[in-house]
């Protein structure tokens, strides 16, 4: 049993890590654009607390290495982040970021290891930072559901990547099966719960996906499609009337002027024809024929 939960254990480790690590090419472009944009600063922090947290429950638990392992190299990796945000953000983002770093993850996490390492001691040591490390776990878990509600309402799978939905539907069921190898009921409850917000995560996405194949982005383009196609058709209808009323206005202007002065030489081969054409034309194509054929008024 003891080596089947180690494998497990490390399976899980493998997983972790690997989620851990996806915002490496969201960091990438920060180095290399040396802008933040619109990335948020909130889960880089919060994991990074949850991590630190986590690391020192394996440090009090015993035979808690692998807990160690995966959640050290999370933490390392989460202060990278943060580090790199401070770093290439605004300067008013950095102020009230910096801050919170101070509060949460220098602060907080201070006084809970000082706390029970000096005020408790046996098993409610394990007992207070078990619960605060599953509690902090469950709040990771439950962010998605805002992610869920989006595609519900907008019928649309573009606000939840697979991907990422996928690894932690897999990261939790993995260390739900370890926390049952090894007893542990705070690792047990919050990937548990991981677990079953991770598989409603994937129906939800398997459903929309075959139920809307049009995203939201295109359901927005052909909305404005069609507002710039029915501005465009008010707009061409009001051209071509003030065209027609110009052109209307010309071609009195002509004749009027054509009554005063001595009419001009017409082919009489071809007049008649000419004539019988500009019958069937409107003001406009009146216009144009009389120009390119050499019939202008003078």
């Amino acid at each position: 049993m003891a080596d089947l939960s180690f494998i497990v254990g490390l399976v899980g480790n493998v997983i972790s890590i690997l989620v851990f690590a996806s915002p490496i090419g969201t960091f990438r472009r920060v180095v290399k654009k040396k802008s933040t944009e619109n990335f948020k600063w909130q889960p880089y922090v919060t994991t990074l607390m949850s991590t630190s947290m986590w690391t020192f429950y394996g440090l009090l638990k015993t035979n808690g290495l692998l807990v160690v392992t995966v959640n050290g190299t999370g933490t390392l990796l989460q202060a990278i982040y943060v580090l790199l945000y401070l770093i290439y953000t605004s300067k008013d983002t950095r102020i009230y970021m910096a801050k919170m770093v101070g509060l949460l993850n220098i602060g907080a996490i201070g006084v809970v290891i000082l706390v029970t390492l000096v005020a408790l001691h046996g098993s409610l040591r394990l007992l207070v930072m078990g619960s605060l490390c599953s509690a902090l776990t469950i709040g990771m878990y439950a962010s998605p559901l805002y992610a869920m509600r989006m595609v519900m309402k907008t019928r649309s799978v573009e606000y939840m990547p697979f991907s990422l939905s996928f690894f932690l539907f897999l990261n939790a069921g993995i260390w739900s099966i370890y926390s049952v190898l090894v007893k542990d009921i705070f690792i047990l409850i919050p990937n548990a719960i991981g677990f079953v917000l991770g598989s409603a995560q994937l129906v939800i996405y398997f459903i929309y996906k075959k139920k809307s194949p049009n995203s939201a982005k295109e359901v927005d383009l052909e909305k404005a499609a069609a507002e710039e196609e029915d501005s465009t058709e008010s707009v061409d209808n009001m051209e071509m009337h003030n065209r027609r009323k110009d052109d209307a206005n010309m071609v009195g202007k002509h004749l009027n002027k054509g009554r005063s002065l001595p009419k001009p030489a017409l082919n009489k081969q071809n007049s008649f024809s000419g004539i019988l054409k500009t019958l069937s034309l409107s003001p406009h194509e009146l216009k144009s024929y009389w120009q390119t054929d050499g019939y202008t008024a003078l």
